[in-house]
């Protein structure tokens, strides 16, 4: 029985693996992480991917369990899972270290930042008006 855990812990992990294994998943991984929640059409805007691309990607995502959806009036809006499985949490750990690292995340979150100020973030200038995405809460003292 014990035996049996193990396995499916394992294939989970590396079904979560796999999903992260491209680098379009990743800088929206690192979007979905670093807002919160957030709709597709800041995750397209934001990279400058189709709306296709985003949806397959997605999709992928919440195959491997690592991020949910949730309908709101028009939008559906993603968040990350990882607050429910111990090994989302320590993988959580190491992708938060690896988007801090490279440039091209930097510079994701950093295009989001820049949305959310000018207006142009549905996400957070129209559904939550009032919330600050977690990307920016250390830029305004919270």
């Amino acid at each position: 029985m014990q035996s049996e855990r193990k396995d499916t812990v394992v294939d989970e992990l590396i079904h979560a693996l796999k999903a992260i294994s491209d680098e379009s998943r990743l800088r929206i991984l690192n979007l979905i992480i670093n807002a919160d929640e957030i709709c597709v059409c800041d995750i397209e805007r934001t990279l400058g991917f189709t709306q296709t691309k985003v949806s397959r990607h997605l999709t992928a995502l919440k195959n491997a369990h690592l991020v949910k959806d949730r309908r709101q009036g028009l939008w559906i809006l993603y968040s990350f899972t990882g607050d429910k499985k111990e090994e989302h949490k320590q993988l959580l750990k190491g992708l938060k270290d690896v988007f801090a690292f490279y440039p091209v995340f930097r510079e994701d979150i950093r295009r989001l930042q820049q949305a959310v100020k000018n207006g142009r973030c549905k996400t957070f200038n129209v559904i939550h008006p009032g919330r600050i995405p977690k990307a920016m809460r250390s830029q305004v003292g919270v």
